[in-house]
């Protein structure tokens, strides 16, 4: 089974990476474009950062960021797989009337208007919201507590009819460095439960991993290419359905070299 590979288009202002430079709708259908081009199998849309200490945007807002990007981006790729990034079943609901089929959610909860939308569903695990999760994040077992969580919205998932099911770690979302490697080097305990996606592109234990790989201090999100797509290759390995990445040519490369 290959590993499918998710690129990433944030039409937002400050999202923890590429904040600001897909906003607006020519931009970011620029943006769809070339992903397409470099191989992507889905292209993620979010209109709202889910970054460490950001703070939630009005639902118009979001509206108005991803929608038009959605329909257009549909319209011109007609066979593209869409995943709209939100929390707001308004915006679920609107993404999917124009054209995307997949609610990534962060949360993890909204699986009642997956089903009702007939769409699938990305149930993630975080340690409570952007604007506090990493503030002192702690657990006694993060492996059994996020593989606990993350089995029960599965199983709710499918209670409430959703025919595709994916669950996400979390990685960076109210966890340490440290638990972000123990859930990596444990992805079997999630592909246990259900199709696995991950996303570790380009995040702040990326740079750490840098870092300490050449004594230096934390590089920046433009600087983490190669352990992004090393993580990916790793998770590709581990059996992850898909991943969620910045970088899509040099991923897809990748994990075609671990899995075909």
């Amino acid at each position: 089974m290959r590993t499918k590979v998710m690129g990433i288009v944030n039409v937002t202002p400050d999202s923890f990476s590429d904040g600001g430079r897909w906003l607006g709708t020519t931009a970011a259908v620029g943006r769809v474009g070339r992903l397409v081009d470099e191989g992507a199998d889905v292209i993620d849309i979010g209109g709202e950062s889910t970054r460490p200490g950001a703070t939630a945007v009005h639902v118009d807002t979001e509206l108005s960021r991803v929608v038009p990007v959605i329909e257009e981006a549909a319209r011109r790729w007609p066979d593209l797989e869409i995943s709209i990034d939100t929390t707001k079943p308004a915006v679920a609901a609107a993404a999917v009337r124009a054209g995307a089929g997949i609610l990534n959610d962060v949360s993890g909860s909204l699986e009642d208007v997956a089903a009702d939308l007939g769409v699938g569903w990305i149930a993630m695990h975080a340690l409570g919201p952007s604007s506090s999760m990493q503030d002192d994040p702690v657990y006694d077992d993060v492996v059994a507590q996020v593989s606990q969580f993350l089995a029960e919205a599965a199983a709710r998932g499918s209670r409430a009819g959703v025919k595709r099911i994916w669950v996400d770690p979390g990685i960076g979302f109210g966890k340490t460095t440290d638990h972000n490697l123990d859930l990596v080097a444990n992805l079997d305990r999630f592909t246990s439960i259900a199709p696995v996606l991950v996303g570790m592109s380009r995040k702040h234990t990326i740079g750490e991993l840098h870092a300490a790989s050449d004594g230096t201090q934390s590089v920046g999100t433009d600087d983490r290419l190669e352990g992004s797509v090393a993580m990916a290759a790793w998770s590709a390995h581990m059996g992850a359905d898909m991943v969620r990445v910045h970088d899509v040519r040099a991923t897809v490369d990748a994990v075609r070299m671990v899995v075909s």
